[in-house]
């Protein structure tokens, strides 16, 4: 079929008012050689060289059945220069709209086949997106893994398509192995596929191979964009690694690439999320200078961050300035403000706030409901939290895993263990399936009750899951999968076979077949035998949940070290910790000060301190040189200046954890090296660091051991001027120490009045001991200037 000599001719612009005469034309010839000719595709041959993508989608606008269209399309596909976005979305509607689409879609594919007329990737790419957006991923999932049987190879944008929908889906070991096979294929990864694993791997937690894979992007020659930086900026500050974030923040803009307010955004909740609200102000005042207006999402963050640092006072002002500027707030605004309340005790303005989302015809989710009743929860209203469970689903809301998840905790939390049991077999007779979190939480509840036993009974029915025979099968035969590692090797397997749709149904079927006991859970119940003092079964647990592809983190390893050492088991913990640090964990601070408390209780104080600088010399940014002086001050016996070096560095570094030096000041009380635990109050003091209560009784201890009782005094009357008061053990010893001393007896009334006008209740607080002294005291020479209420104040508690 051929077209006029004049329409065939190159347009001059005095063509240009015919130009749409002649596509209407060029339409009609196609649409009529779509009817006309069988195969088409001889005959579309021809009109090839005068068709544009924008005819393409006008045709298939125009195309009277879904079916010619389809095939119109997907021979399209075949020439570049004829695709588009529009047509894409056109094919894509179709599909959807047409309750056959799909089916007529694989009729046509297979007519093609059955003519040998080549099909292009394209034609699956449309395919698998059209199930995407109906949310059939195994159906997407089985049209790509199908395309070889229409001898159709993959090119990297239907990778690109398969391997977003397997990340959104969370079988991201699949879409490794996908990608594993991409490059064994010669198919070339671009930047778009790299986004799309960086986003994978940041959503499963691995920010390092995230950075890796970004490396691997600089080093093939391709520039990262916008979104790749963003991806890994929101990435870092989930792993709270907010430095590196803003490094890279800041060099996209050095690079020249703008970041969007998506980027601004991400940047800003990380620093909030994180509690680093200083530095989040800063970036505020800094993205203004750059032109950025804080949004709906900006705010979101900020009063987020404000609520869980406890800010409240100022997260309610920055509210209400985002309503004066005519920001409207959305359900998830709604729902941090109500969380937010709830926490801080205020569950009835949360209650009001509910009210007021009516009112902007928005309608409350589940997640704001389950804010409230964990406010309720936490303030011990069960009855009200069960009450307005019962009402989520008179608002089209169904109590969701979260919801008994809550009351759950909140009745162990209660010691109502019996109660969270039977809400717990209430929720799975509803079809609400339990989360590893409400596993977890009702397995804490029992190993805290006592109940070691129930607790290990549902953990067993955890791991089983819904499908056991699953885990009996994958868990037999040569090709055993045990734990992540096996299972990761059994999908490339898979994948390399063509399997890959039996693969995907394998990831699918073993995230449904119920919860897995993860790292938390198995740390509830290693801790629960611990306490129980069974140290074999908790070490068992350890070895078990290795054996299953989990990685014990830096809590499993502190359990089991203060586990050890509470059976006096000294070398036995720190052959943990060393194997803590051999298996590439870094210990914690909470592991860090375990040792330091344990070491101290043991009067090995010169331990607790090089533990400490060790610790120090872990943390980054921190001076070698300085931290080398400190020790050098300790070794010479100069705790003053060491003490006053390591608060310098704190500072510096904008971190401060008082913990450190309140175990190492009781350490050296308990090792009777008062003068240096006096040296830390001291510069504590200066320093205007504030002496936890519990360091100044055991100081006031030491030092009346030393007879010291000027310094005693200073720190009881420290604790007052701070407004501690302490438990009646430390007061008595400080009373009982005046007294018998000769010098300093004239102290005792002073000290005894200044702790009446304190609110100490002196007839509770005082030892008969103590009282009788006092009473010898009262009839001493010395109280002829004694006032007569005070006289029979001694006298009735002597009584007593």
């Amino acid at each position: 079929m051929k077209l006029s000599t004049l329409f065939l001719r190159p347009a001059s612009s005095s063509d240009r008012p015919c130009f749409q005469h002649r596509k209407t034309v060029t339409c009609n010839l196609i649409l009529s050689t779509l009817h006309n000719s069988s195969p088409m595709e001889h005959a579309l041959e021809d009109l090839l060289p005068h068709l544009s993508s924008n005819i393409v989608t006008s045709v298939i606008q125009q195309v009277p059945s879904a079916k010619l269209g389809f095939r119109f399309f997907i021979w399209s596909t075949r020439t570049e220069l004829l695709h588009s976005r529009a047509s894409d979305s056109l094919i894509v509607d179709m599909l959807v709209k047409d309750k056959h689409g799909f089916d007529m879609y694989w009729e046509t594919l297979q007519d093609l086949k059955n003519f040998q007329i080549p099909i292009n990737s394209n034609a699956f790419r449309v395919l698998i997106a059209g199930y995407a957006k109906m949310g059939m991923a195994e159906k997407a999932v089985e049209a790509f893994s199908t395309m070889k049987d229409f001898d159709c190879k993959p090119d990297v944008f239907t990778y690109n398509c398969i391997l977003h929908v397997m990340v959104r889906k969370e079988v991201f070991l699949l879409a490794l192995a996908l990608y594993n096979q991409m490059l064994k294929s010669n198919c070339s990864p671009d930047l778009a596929t790299y986004n799309i694993l960086i986003s994978g791997f940041c959503k499963t937690g691995k920010t390092q191979d995230a950075l890796k894979l970004f490396d691997e992007i600089i080093q093939r020659g391709i520039s990262p964009n916008e979104i790749t930086c963003t991806i890994i900026v929101s990435g870092l500050c989930q792993a709270k690694r907010l430095d590196e974030a803003y490094r890279l923040f800041n060099t996209m803009k050095e690079s020249g690439r703008c970041p969007d307010a998506i980027t601004c955004s991400a940047l800003l909740n990380g620093f909030c999320k994180w509690g680093r609200l200083d530095e989040a102000y800063a970036l505020l005042r800094t993205f203004e200078r750059d032109g950025f207006v804080l949004g709906l999402v900006g705010y979101s963050c900020l009063i987020d961050g404000l609520f869980r640092a406890k800010r409240y006072n100022e997260a309610l002002a920055w509210f209400r300035k985002m309503l004066k500027e005519d920001i409207k707030p959305d359900v998830v605004l709604y729902t941090i403000m109500i969380q937010g309340l709830s926490k801080a005790g205020r569950v009835q303005d949360a209650l009001k706030l509910l009210g007021e989302m009516a009112e902007r015809d928005l309608a409350p989710d589940t997640s704001c409901y389950n804010a409230v009743i964990k406010g309720l929860c936490d303030i011990g209203l069960l009855d009200k939290a069960q009450s307005l469970q019962l009402e989520i689903s008179k608002h089209d809301c169904f109590p969701n895993a979260s919801t008994y998840t809550l009351l759950i905790c909140g009745m162990c939390r209660n010691g109502l263990v019996q109660e969270a049991q039977q809400i717990f077999n209430d929720m799975e007779k509803l079809g609400c399936v339990p989360s590893v979190v409400t596993f977890n939480s009702l397995i804490d509840g029992l190993c805290k009750a006592g109940q070691l036993e129930e607790a290990h009974i549902l953990f067993y029915k955890m791991e089983i899951g819904r499908n056991p025979s699953l885990f009996l099968r994958l868990s037999q035969g040569a090709n055993r999968v045990l734990d992540s590692v096996s299972l990761q090797k059994m999908v490339e397997q898979l994948c390399e076979s063509g399997l890959i749709l039996k693969a995907y149904k394998l990831l699918t079927q073993l995230a449904n077949s119920g919860v897995v006991p993860d790292i938390i859970t198995y740390n509830i119940l290693i801790n629960g035998f611990c306490k129980a003092r069974n140290i074999n079964g908790a070490f068992k647990l350890f070895k078990d949940l290795q054996l299953k592809g989990l990685s014990p983190d830096s809590i499993t390893y502190g359990t089991l070290i203060d586990a050890f050492y509470r059976v006096d088991r000294e070398e036995d913990a720190f052959g943990v910790f060393d194997l803590m640090q051999k298996n590439g964990i870094t210990p914690s601070f909470a592991v860090y000060k375990s040792l330091m408390t344990w070491s101290c209780r043991k009067r090995k104080v010169s331990l607790a301190v090089s533990l400490w600088l060790k610790y120090l010399s872990s943390l980054p940014g921190r001076e070698e040189e300085a931290i080398k002086a400190v020790e050098e001050h300790f070794e010479k016996g100069e705790v003053e200046k060491a003490i006053r070096g390591i608060i310098q560095m704190d500072f510096k570094m904008k971190y401060f954890d008082r913990g450190p030096y309140t175990i190492l000041l009781i350490g050296f009380c308990q090792a009777r090296r008062v003068d240096e635990a006096m040296a830390i109050f001291s510069v504590l003091k200066d320093c205007k660091i504030i002496v936890t209560p519990p360091s100044c009784a055991k100081l006031i201890h030491g030092l009346c051991g030393e007879r010291n009782l000027d310094l005693a005094i200073n720190v009881f009357l420290y604790t007052i001027e701070k407004g501690f008061m302490l438990m009646p053990r430390a007061c008595n010893k400080l009373l009982k120490s005046v007294l018998r001393s000769q010098d300093k007896k004239q102290h005792v009334l002073d000290l005894v009045s200044k702790m009446k006008s304190f609110g100490y209740d002196l007839d509770v607080y005082l030892y008969r001991t103590t009282k009788a002294l006092l009473h010898g005291h009262t009839n001493s020479r010395e109280m002829e200037y004694m006032p007569v209420d005070n006289y029979w104040l001694w006298q009735r508690n002597y009584r007593q």
